[in-house]
């Protein structure tokens, strides 16, 4: 599972996982209804709105999993266990 924290990122992650499918900027833009300038501006990590990076993530086969950031007990234990 690839993780971002930040729009620089997700794009950069975004291009990455275009690429390993093959397919260019124009492929992505016409799968998705897109314009490519549009696919440029999402691996750039401009701001652009979800629905649009609904569809260019869609139209290279990926998704969104949305993971949980805190803490769970045992991590917490963890830091603080002198053993």
């Amino acid at each position: 599972m690839l993780l971002s924290s930040n729009l620089k990122e997700l794009g950069t992650l975004f291009r990455a996982e275009r690429k390993a499918t093959g397919k260019t900027q124009a492929d992505v833009a016409k799968a998705s209804g897109l314009r490519r300038e549009t696919i440029i501006r999402i691996e750039a990590g401009e701001n652009i709105d979800m629905i649009t990076f609904l569809k260019a993530l869609s139209a290279i086969g990926k998704g969104i999993r949305l993971a949980d950031r805190r803490m769970d007990y045992d991590s917490i234990k963890g830091v603080f266990d002198e053993s």
